[in-house]
């Protein structure tokens, strides 16, 4: 059930990328488990990738025997295939219209993928490449920890409590939370129930109306309920 209408003043929105803008999840798990089969990993045709996790430190949990070369070259390689799989990558729906609407300076992208990647689903999907943006291979911790929603305030130049970021997974959220900021929970990836830690949950970015003010944006939207 949705609950009554409510209006955020926020200064700068911090996107993630997949699972909120993008579903690129078809890719994701199926170049993992060709990934796992090349690598040796046990049941690789079974494995379920966590979603909103670097691929580094995926990898670290799959291979921590691995020294610094081999996971360069493993990077590499998960890398190319998810570029090269692009086949069923879909824009979610409300994302062009609301980041159409959004002044350039009061916006980034805070994503788990690496920046090759990043701007090579943007492409895919004909969605805008962000003034700002925060990629995994430019953090030296992934989420959950805080530091990437802490750059991208940064980057904005806000402060974490002047943002609301815009999330799918509960490992963004806990990022977006450590980092001090408001955090706008979004469906599709997870159940309901694995967002609590959300400020507040809609079903889609389709569900948000923006308004842009002199001081920042005004969201304006119906949050989900238990």
């Amino acid at each position: 059930m949705t609950g009554e209408a409510v209006c955020v003043a926020t200064k700068g929105l911090l996107f993630d990328m997949d699972g909120v803008l993008i579903s690129s999840i078809g890719s994701v798990e199926r170049c993992w488990k060709r990934w796992c089969k090349r690598y040796g990993v046990p049941n690789a045709e079974s494995y379920q990738v966590p979603h909103g996790t670097r691929a580094v430190d995926v990898m670290r949990t799959l291979k921590p025997e691995f020294n610094q070369a081999q996971v360069a070259e493993g990077l590499r390689v998960i890398e190319d295939m998810e570029i090269e799989d692009t086949g069923d990558l879909t824009v979610l729906p409300g994302a062009k219209s609301l980041l159409s609407r959004l002044p350039p300076e009061r916006w980034a992208i805070v994503t788990s993928a690496t920046r090759r990647l990043l701007l090579g689903r943007l492409a895919v999907a004909g969605l805008p490449v962000p003034e700002r943006l925060v990629s995994g291979d430019t953090v030296e911790r992934g989420k959950p920890d805080p530091e990437p929603y802490r750059r991208g305030a940064e980057l904005l130049g806000f402060t974490p409590g002047e943002c609301v970021v815009v999330e799918d997974s509960p490992s963004g959220i806990g990022a977006g939370v450590a980092a001090g900021c408001r955090v706008l929970g979004i469906l599709g990836t997870h159940e309901m129930g694995e967002l609590h830690a959300a400020t507040w949950i809609v079903r889609s970015l389709e569900d948000i109306a923006v308004s842009v003010l002199e001081e920042g944006v005004e969201l304006r939207f119906s949050p989900l309920g238990p």
